[in-house]
């Protein structure tokens, strides 16, 4: 049986890994928890695709608590395979209905180009499998991600998909024409 990280009893010093204050964050975390008695299913029946920016919140932007909806974040927010495999799990297995799709302002994916996976196999010697899915434009990028998800034959509820732009100055949402 493994050993919660936040009882091995290592002390975390200053100027340690960043690690470290997450975790021992994590043992006042979990000193203070109370399981919630929530069952998996998001009670919104919705579930969020969002770019992973650390600027932001989602949870205090869109007004929800613990428990409301599934949140999905890669690079961009972009509707990958991978987020069509995770919206497929969130509807079919765990009920949710709704998408919502949010890019933002000012994404690091507006200044990277497909090149970025060739620099990336001239350094390593492996060329990734995955496309980078850079952008110019993120109004468009949205509208594209709404399609992947409004075409995907795998998910059951498509009707409900609508994408937005967060202004990372303002915190607004700006609501994007699929048209």
């Amino acid at each position: 049986m493994s050993t919660p990280a936040h009882t091995e009893g290592r002390p975390t010093q200053a100027g340690s890994h960043v690690t470290d204050r997450l975790v021992e964050a994590n043992g006042r975390y979990a000193a203070k928890f109370t399981d919630p008695g929530m069952d998996a299913r998001p009670v919104l029946k919705v579930a969020v695709v969002a770019c992973m920016d650390a600027r932001l919140d989602l949870h205090a932007a869109l007004g929800l608590d613990l428990g409301d909806c599934h949140t999905i974040r890669n690079a961009g927010g972009v509707v990958t395979d991978d987020v069509i495999r995770s919206l497929t799990i969130s509807q079919r297995a765990l009920e949710t209905r709704g998408v919502v799709l949010i890019h933002h302002t000012n994404c690091g994916l507006e200044s990277l180009t497909e090149e970025f996976r060739q620099e990336l196999e001239a350094e390593v010697g492996q060329r990734p499998t995955w496309a980078v899915e850079s952008f110019r434009d993120v109004e468009q990028d949205v509208r594209q991600s709404m399609q992947r998800v409004r075409t995907s034959p795998f998910l059951l509820h498509t009707d409900d998909v609508r994408g937005f732009v967060f202004d990372v100055k303002t915190g607004a949402l700006t609501e994007i024409d699929p048209a």
